[in-house]
């Protein structure tokens, strides 16, 4: 495994569990399966062809990656009612930021 899969996969699915755990103690389970399911925002790689690439850096590429939909995702942390989707969707973002320089 190399660094960057471990770093990747870290933000995905164990930052999450930190977020949820350490911000969110006494709802920590169901904030860590909202975390997880904004992970379906990959779903705009299926618009891609080839649907995967491992050259290709998603952010900017896929449209729920654009740089538009990260500007919502951010203006989401502002609200309640949005702000645990928002963290998630822009972790993700970094995750795959991170697959474009590492």
């Amino acid at each position: 495994m190399t660094f960057k899969f471990i770093l990747h996969y870290g933000l995905h699915f164990i930052a999450p569990a930190f977020i949820a755990y350490f911000f969110f103690r006494k709802q920590w389970l169901i904030v860590y399966a909202i975390l997880i399911l904004t992970m379906l925002v990959d779903l705009d790689h299926l618009l891609a062809n080839p649907i995967f690439d491992p050259n290709r850096c998603s952010v900017g590429f896929h449209p729920l990656h654009s740089y538009w939909a990260i500007a919502i995702y951010f203006i989401g942390l502002f609200f309640k009612k949005t702000r645990v989707i928002s963290i998630g969707l822009l972790l993700h973002m970094i995750a795959d930021w991170v697959d474009c320089f590492i």
